[in-house]
Formats: C-alpha cells, structure tokens, sequence
C-alpha cells in the first residue's frame, strides 16, 4: 500500500503548489503591474521549463531507442503540432468570453499547464515509486516550479471576472491534474508507456507551452507601460527555471 501512499502524496504536493501561485490575487498591488509582471514572468517561466526541462527529457527518451538525428525530426514534428494545438484551441473558446484578452490568456495557460502536469504526474509518481530519496528532489523542483505556473492561470482570470473564487478554482484545476496523471500511470499507463510516447509526448507540450507563451501571455504583458521591465520579468522568469533546472 505504501507503494501508492507515499508516491501520491509527493505527486499531490507538487500539484496542488500550483494554489501558492493562485494566491497572488490577494496581493495589494496595482491591478495592471500585477498583470503585467505575473503574465511576463510566466511567460519567461512557460519558455524556461521548454527549454531546460522538457527538451531535455524529450531528449533523453527519444535517444534511449533511436539515433540523435531521428530523435531531431520526432522532436521536431511533435513539437510543431504542439505550436498549433493553442491556436486551434483559441477558436474553441466561448465566443463571448474570447472577446476578453485576459480570460483567453488565462484559460489557454490553463489547458497547457494541465497537458503539461499529467504527464509530469506520471513521472513523480513512478520516480517516487522507485526511489524515495529521487522523489522528494523531483517534488521540490516542480513545486517550486508550478508556483509561477499558477500565477500564470489565477492573474489573468482574476483581472478579467474580477473573481477571486474563480481564479484559485482555475488554478486548483490545474494542479489537480497532477496527481490524476499519477493516479492514471498506477492504475492503467504504467505497462504501455515507452521512450517513444513520452518523448513525443513531452515533445508536443513544449509546443503548447512556447505558443502559448510567446503568442498570448508576453505580447499581453507588452500591451502596458514599461515594456523594458515587462521584457526584465520575463528574462527574470527563463533565469529562474534555469537555476531550478541546475538544483
């Protein structure tokens, strides 16, 4: 029983982290500085987690079983159908709640994030499963990781329905969506899961994630005055996935 108890509980941490992030809304800060920091950051943080993480493992999987090159095209190819799903996405939304930037911004992080954490609970929960000592340093990265990750959905969704309840219930949406990922690799996944699936996989979330955030949450934090510190932010949030990334 242990084997599922203490594996979940770390998957449940890292997820639900996301809610610290989703508290920001309670922060006194002028409602337009808060925006536009929080979506830049989250942005730079979106770019960074690609970049230093998710490739990375992508990477690795694709490399376990088939050479770099070919492991270059899967890369690739999943990787463009992920910079296509968000775009494909922003048509689905309400019609009339896409007329609102912000909600827009805030829903689609949301899906990403969601996309992005059910695998990423998958991977707590069998590293977990396997070595404890892995686990606790896995959980501590991707929660502090999923914080920002929460600021990305809970901001955007506060500013545009002016509802608290709302933006921690987006964000707590969100997180949940990793311990489902762990509970999915426990009870039907873990036999069928290979390098290929996941390197694909991870492949197509940095996709999303890139599109995301270079074509919703920084040209939005760019539409406010002081584009050089909006630009600050956003750098700030690619250094500090990178410094996460080296821990």
């Amino acid at each position: 029983m242990n084997n599922f108890i203490i594996p979940f509980l770390f998957t449940t941490i890292a997820g639900l982290s996301t809610l610290i992030g989703a508290f920001f809304v309670f922060l006194k800060i002028e409602k337009d500085k808060l925006i536009k920091y929080s979506l830049a950051f989250a942005a730079g943080v979106m770019i960074g987690v690609s970049m230093f993480d998710l490739l990375k493992e992508s990477v690795s999987e694709l490399t376990k079983v088939m050479s770099k090159n070919i492991s270059f095209i899967y890369i690739i190819i999943f990787l463009s159908i992920g910079l296509i799903i968000p775009i494909i996405l922003d048509k689905k939304i309400n019609e009339k709640k896409s007329q609102n930037k912000l909600y827009k911004v805030g829903i689609l992080s949301m899906i990403a994030i969601i996309l992005h954490n059910i695998p990423e609970g998958m991977a707590t929960f069998i590293s977990t499963e396997n070595n404890i000592s892995l686990g606790i340093a896995i959980t501590t990265a991707i929660a502090l990781h999923n914080i920002p990750e929460g600021i990305s959905i809970a901001i955007p969704i506060y500013a545009s329905t002016n509802s608290k309840k709302k933006a921690i219930l987006m964000a707590f949406l969100s997180g949940i969506s990793e311990p489902i990922g762990g509970l999915i690799a426990y009870l039907i996944l873990s036999p069928f899961i290979n390098n290929i699936i996941m390197g694909c996989l991870l492949s197509i979330i940095i996709g999303i994630m890139i599109s995301i955030s270079l074509i919703e949450l920084l040209p939005t934090s760019l539409k406010y005055k002081n584009k050089s510190k909006t630009i600050i932010m956003f750098l700030i949030g690619i250094i500090f996935m990178y410094i996460l990334g080296k821990l």
